[in-house]
């Protein structure tokens, strides 16, 4: 896009005024900003670090914020607030003291759950899951030879060979 006024430069500050309820927008290149008075650093407040306070004050000024923040371990003295801060725990107590908080904070982390079920090492899953089918199988071999079952504990024989053989 070229400067609005001399249209040779890239427009590089853009203005947007309104006046009388009418929205006007300018779009010039920094001499010719510079030369109506507009500096450049008027586009680049930085708003991130005002946003993060204002929200920071508005959320510890919710009730249940405050409880929470208060909270302390009886055994080292962390707050709630400190872990918060800091993201590590400070002894074992303090999974009994955060209980409350803590769970919301595991059911966000681990997408609704608050028990860890943990991952397989890469290349080890189908392994493991060969493994699980065989023991299944097992089981239900057994249930099926004590049910006088021969036809079907034929079949789980053979599937058990099968993943044997993998």
């Amino acid at each position: 896009m070229l400067c609005q006024k001399c249209k040779k430069h890239a427009a590089t500050v853009h203005l947007t005024e309104i006046i009388n309820n009418e929205k006007q927008e300018k779009h010039l290149c920094e001499q010719c900003a510079a030369m109506d008075g507009i500096t450049g650093s008027i586009g680049h407040v930085p708003i991130k670090g005002h946003v993060q306070q204002i929200m920071a004050k508005f959320v510890m000024s919710q009730p249940e914020v405050k409880e929470t923040s208060q909270l302390t371990c009886d055994e080292c003295g962390m707050t709630f607030l400190q872990f918060r801060n800091g993201g590590l725990l400070g002894c074992p107590n303090d999974y009994e003291a955060f209980k409350t908080p803590l769970a919301g904070l595991l059911e966000k982390a681990h997408e609704g759950r608050t028990q860890h079920v943990g991952k397989i090492p890469g290349g080890r899953e189908n392994k493991h899951k060969r493994q699980h089918a065989m023991m299944r199988l097992t089981r239900e071999l057994q249930d099926a030879v004590d049910l006088e079952d021969y036809e079907r504990a034929a079949n789980l024989r053979d599937q058990i060979k099968g993943l044997e053989r993998q």
